[in-house]
C-alpha cells in the first residue's frame, strides 16, 4: 500500500531525514549526518519528542509514532498512532498502512479499508497530506479484492478521484495506474491510457515513462512517432525503467544498431529473481514489468550472441541467456521467440 510518509526504501536515510524536519520545525536538535551517530540522534529526537508530547504538544505525538514507525518498532508506532488516530487523520492512515502490510499487528483488510475511507472522507486540513493517497489504496484493494469484493468500476472511481484530473498534487501511482487500467483487456481505452500515462509522465512517473514511450513505439492510442518513442524509451532507461531498456534494446536491434542493443541488454542480462524487489522499491516501478523487460533484454542479448551481431558469436553463451531469459518471463520469449521462427529477428 502508498504511504506518502515512506518515500525511499532505505532505511539508513528515512529516520535521518525525520530528524532533520524535526530539527527543522523545533530548532531545538543537534544534528550529525555522519552515519555513526545515527543511533544517537535516534534516542535524543526520541526523548525530545517525548518530552514534547507530555507537555501536550500533539504534533509531538505523531512524530514519536513516526520516528518508532522508521525505525521498525511497530508495535510502538501502533501504539502512538491509535492513541491520537480520532484526532489526527496522517496517524488514521499510517495506521490503515500497518494493518494493510502487517506491520508490527496482524493483517487486517477490513480494518485498513475502513481507516482508509475515514481519511478520504475528511475534511481536516491536516488530512491533505494523506487523502489523495489514501483515494489510491481504496483502488488498489477494490481491484485485488483486499477487504472488499472485487470491483473494477470501483477501483476505476478512486483511482480518477486520486489522480485529481492529473494535478501535480494529485496521487501520481493513481494517474500510473490508471494508465495501466485502461490498457488492460477488460476496460480497454488506449487514448484513455495515452492521457493518463502522460500526466503520471508529466509529474514525475517512471513507470509512465516507459509505457509512453512503448505506446509511441507501436502507435498504441496515439499516431506512432519514433522519434518521441526514443527519447521516452531513452530517458527512462537512464533513469532505471528496465521495461524500457527492453524495448529500446529490441528498438536498436530491429534497426540493426547491434552494438549498441548489446551494450544495453547485457547491463541487466545477468539480473535474478532476487534482484527485481529491490529495483522495484529503487525505481518504483512494478516487477511483473521489470521481469519482462530482463527478460526481453536478455533474450535480444543471447540471440546477438548466437549471430554474433554486435558481439562475438558464442553459441554456449546464446543458450545460456535464453534460458536465463525464459526464466524471467516465459511469455515475453515465446512471443520474441515466434519473431525468430518467421525470421522477424
Amino acid at each position: 500500500m502508498e504511504s506518502d510518509l515512506e518515500t525511499n526504501s532505505r532505511e539508513d536515510l528515512k529516520s535521518g531525514r525525520l530528524i532533520n524536519a524535526i530539527s527543522n520545525v523545533y530548532g531545538d536538535l543537534t544534528l550529525s549526518n555522519t552515519a555513526a551517530d545515527n543511533g544517537d540522534l535516534v534516542e535524543k529526537a526520541e526523548r525530545f519528542l517525548k518530552s514534547r508530547a507530555e507537555g501536550g504538544d500533539e504534533q509531538a505525538v505523531f512524530l514519536l509514532g513516526q520516528l518508532y514507525y522508521e525505525e521498525c518498532l511497530y508495535g510502538k508506532a501502533e501504539e502512538v498512532f491509535d492513541s491520537i488516530k480520532d484526532v489526527d487523520p496522517k496517524a488514521l492512515y499510517q495506521l490503515a498502512v500497518m494493518y494493510f502490510d502487517g506491520l508490527g499487528t496482524t493483517v487486517d483488510f477490513s480494518k485498513a479499508v475502513e481507516y482508509m475511507k475515514d481519511v478520504a472522507g475528511c475534511d481536516d486540513p491536516e488530512a491533505a497530506s494523506v487523502k489523495q493517497c489514501a483515494l489510491f489504496n481504496l483502488g488498489t484493494a477494490y481491484l485485488e479484492g483486499y477487504g472488499v469484493r472485487p470491483s473494477r468500476e470501483e477501483a476505476e472511481r478512486y483511482w480518477l478521484l486520486a489522480a485529481d484530473d492529473g494535478s501535480p498534487s494529485g496521487s501520481v501511482k493513481a494517474q500510473s495506474s490508471l494508465g495501466l487500467f485502461y490498457s488492460h483487456p477488460d476496460s480497454l481505452d488506449l487514448k484513455k491510457a495515452f492521457f493518463w500515462h502522460s500526466e503520471a509522465c508529466g509529474n514525475g512517473s517512471l513507470e509512465s515513462q516507459g509505457a509512453l514511450g512503448v505506446m509511441y513505439l507501436y502507435g498504441l492510442g496515439i499516431q506512432k512517432d519514433h522519434q518521441s518513442a526514443l527519447l521516452c524509451l531513452k530517458e527512462a532507461s537512464e533513469r532505471g525503467n528496465i521495461y524500457a531498456l527492453g524495448h529500446l534494446a529490441g528498438f536498436y536491434y530491429q534497426r540493426k544498431l547491434y552494438s549498441k542493443a548489446v551494450a544495453l541488454a547485457k547491463r541487466v542480462s545477468n539480473y535474478g529473481a532476487e534482484d527485481i524487489g529491490t529495483i522495484a522499491r529503487n525505481a518504483e516501478c512494478l516487477p511483473e514489468y521489470i521481469s519482462k523487460g530482463i527478460a526481453m533484454a536478455t533474450f535480444y542479448y543471447a540471440r546477438c550472441l548466437q549471430l554474433g551481431k554486435g558481439v562475438q558469436r558464442n553459441l554456449e553463451e546464446a543458450k545460456l541467456y535464453f534460458s536465463k531469459a525464459a526464466q524471467h518471463n516465459h511469455e515475453v520469449c515465446k512471443e520474441l521467440q515466434t519473431d525468430v521462427t518467421y525470421e522477424r529477428m
